[in-house]
């Protein structure tokens, strides 16, 4: 009797691994700017819109570092099977 094939979704969870890294990367690089807009506003309507405008300007020119940082930590976590569900052995 032929052993039953297991399901592995180890491409689907290495994309889904490589997005939550690239919006963390994202995210560490605008909340600088963020905060400083922040804390220099006063409350109001116009807080939503300030704050886009910041992370675009902050975001501007580095999405390629966190594109590459992503892809970099992805690598090496799966290479050091550390990330649950990309545990397989190696080949």
């Amino acid at each position: 009797m032929a052993a039953r094939a297991r399901f592995e979704p180890r491409s689907t969870l290495g994309l889904l691994y490589f997005f939550a890294c690239f919006f963390l990367y994202c995210l560490l690089l605008a909340a600088p700017a963020l905060l400083e807009g922040a804390r220099s506003m006063p409350p109001g309507p116009v807080d939503l819109e300030a704050a886009s405008r910041a992370a675009q300007e902050a975001l501007r020119g580095r999405l390629p570092l966190a594109l590459v940082a992503a892809l970099v930590t992805v690598g090496a976590l799966a290479w050091a099977r550390a990330l649950p569900g990309m545990r397989g052995p190696r080949r």
